[in-house]
């Protein structure tokens, strides 16, 4: 996504999605626990100046938005 993206993932243990616009935090959330078999913490929506929902997944903390993120395919 980007450098902001990167960030996130490094120091908050956050991970970064364009989603689909009807989508809600507890969808995000749902989706994201049974995609990636890891807890959600937290989720903020927000949208891009282009038009995009984006949302930050913040997961628990036993849980590694690094090695999830490598799983598919961002690092």
């Amino acid at each position: 996504m980007g450098e902001k993206a990167t960030l996130l993932r490094e120091r908050e243990n956050k991970l970064t999605f364009i989603v689909n616009s009807k989508a809600n935090r507890s969808d995000v959330k749902k989706a994201v626990e049974d995609l990636y078999d890891v807890g959600v913490l937290k989720t903020n929506i927000m949208w891009t100046t282009e038009g995009k929902k984006k949302a930050h997944v913040r997961l628990s903390p036993e849980y590694n938005a690094e090695e999830i993120a490598s799983h598919f395919g961002v690092l």
